[in-house]
């Protein structure tokens, strides 16, 4: 795709005005972002402009480039029978006042639709790292580092998943080059779902790539826990009565005890005198039994059994205790003995069978990555003279934003602040610069009337007939479409 210029060149160079970084780009070389090169004095894009055609009915063939179904509007902004014009590869407009590279409209049963795409650059953008484990990965706003440098911090985690921020102004344009630099090349490529290697100051090393299992210190993860311990005894407790006295489920946050806890009381299960060390919460329930860390349920412990004081009254010999992690990758089972101590014993099967249902339980440890940013500046001009009325159409969901092709969810309050899942996008839908800063699409969906009323770029809009002979990739959808429940 041949980018518009302005006429600029220098000692044989032609200068290329798709970023603040204003390169001269000799004849067969390309820029330093390697997005646009000099062809015979011509500035050319050398990623492929996209477009996303559905499957039909599952059949596997690709909807022709303009067909659509019969009908009247379902309310589909996105009308997603029809083939969705991405920004991938469109050009971008930073830091000029020029309409976005493509404004292009169809016409679906009398209702006109038109949808405008651009390349963003985002200095204020980053992603949101979901990683799914148990396994202590680093302590509440540590430093994540790649390649030495710091790149962001760990969040607050959730149920079952340990979350990372990562990029952001700060990283990319507010400390060293080489910060910069390090942070946009791991963006780029969390984002382009490649693999990075992170380590966590105090903490973990661990692999992360969109899509696939996390590697936590060398070792890759399978099962996100099936709940908190005191979940696992409310799920399980009835499989377990009559098979066993006690059962002890441990976890980093909520350790469990069948015998104290809401459930065994239901059942009937009796009092064993067990003695957990750690900060009781309600009955059954314990917080703080260990330190966070790679064994046991997310927490440090290797030997379960020195969670556990000395027995007490109503304990007998022969009592027998389950005691498993919240994966059911650990389990130990255990009889006392005259003194009252446990001593390791051979599982029976049909313990070994809720063993292996807590497994089945769980799901697969994934790791997921959320691209998130702020359209803001020339990338809102390049929809509307007047950009607020953008904005204000984004809020009032007259206008539908899309990253790539995929859904993004609006923060709210001010601004279009959007995250969007890497996975529903196409490969490579990520560019960059070397401000540092990322390129991501952006896509704004309307009516050809609110494009109109918002006052929009109405004679750059082009019909999606006209741009036939530019569009470069046509990706098949192997999943629905932003807006297709399916």
């Amino acid at each position: 795709m041949v980018r518009q210029v302005v006429e600029s060149r220098m000692e044989g160079k032609i200068r290329c005005d798709a970023c603040p970084v204003m390169c001269y780009i000799a004849d067969g070389r390309a820029g330093a972002c390697d997005r646009y090169a000099n062809e015979g004095g011509e500035l050319v894009r050398l990623d492929p402009f996209t477009v996303l055609e559905a499957a039909k009915d599952g059949d596997g063939q690709v909807v022709p480039f303009l067909e659509v179904s019969a009908g009247e509007w379902d309310g589909d902004l996105l009308r997603t029978d029809r083939p969705f014009v991405t920004a991938i590869g469109a050009g971008t407009t930073y830091p000029d006042y020029k309409p976005a590279p493509f404004i292009v409209a169809q016409e679906h049963d009398g209702v006109d639709m038109v949808t405008i795409v651009t390349e963003g650059i985002f200095s204020y953008c980053g992603v949101k790292v979901k990683v799914d484990t148990d396994r202590h990965l680093g302590a509440e706003a540590a430093t994540v580092r790649v390649e030495g440098e710091a790149v962001g911090h760990v969040m607050t985690a959730e149920y079952g998943s340990q979350m990372l921020s990562l990029g952001g102004v700060h990283h990319l344009t507010g400390g060293s080059k080489k910060e910069g630099r390090v942070t946009c090349d791991a963006l780029l490529r969390l984002c382009n779902r490649e693999a990075v290697t992170a380590t966590i100051d105090g903490g973990a090393e661990v692999v992360l790539q969109a899509g696939r299992p996390p590697v936590v210190n060398g070792v890759e993860e399978h099962r996100m826990r099936v709940g908190c311990g005191s979940a696992t005894i409310g799920m399980f407790a009835r499989q377990w009565k009559g098979l066993v006295d006690e059962v002890v489920v441990v976890d980093d946050h909520i350790t469990g005890v069948l015998s104290e806890h809401q459930a065994g009381k239901l059942l009937d299960i009796p009092p064993t005198g067990i003695k957990i060390l750690g900060a009781k919460s309600t009955p059954g329930r314990y917080f703080r039994v260990a330190e966070p860390g790679t064994g046991w349920g997310g927490t440090n412990i290797e030997d379960p059994l020195t969670i556990l004081g000395p027995w007490r009254t109503p304990a007998r010999p022969g009592l027998t205790l389950l005691m498993v992690s919240t994966t059911g990758e650990q389990w130990g089972y255990y009889v006392l003995d005259e003194s009252l101590v446990p001593v390791p014993a051979e599982l029976p099967v049909e313990l070994q069978q809720s063993v292996e249902r807590i497994a089945e339980n769980c799901e697969p440890s994934v790791t997921s990555v959320l691209f998130m940013g702020g359209a803001g500046g020339s990338l809102r001009a390049g929809v509307t003279e007047n950009p607020v009325r953008l904005t204000r159409s984004v809020r009032e969901a007259v206008t539908q934003v899309t990253c790539g092709g995929a859904e993004c969810y609006i923060w709210p309050g001010g601004g279009i602040t959007f995250m969007a899942d890497v996975l529903d996008m196409p490969a490579n839908a990520f560019g960059y610069v070397p401000t540092p800063a990322l390129v991501a699409p952006v896509e704004f969906t309307m009516r050809l009337s609110d494009y109109a009323a918002l006052g929009g770029h109405m004679d750059q809009v082009r019909r999606v007939e006209e741009i036939r002979a530019e569009i470069e990739r046509r990706v098949r959808v192997t999943r629905p479409l932003p807006g297709r429940k399916g």
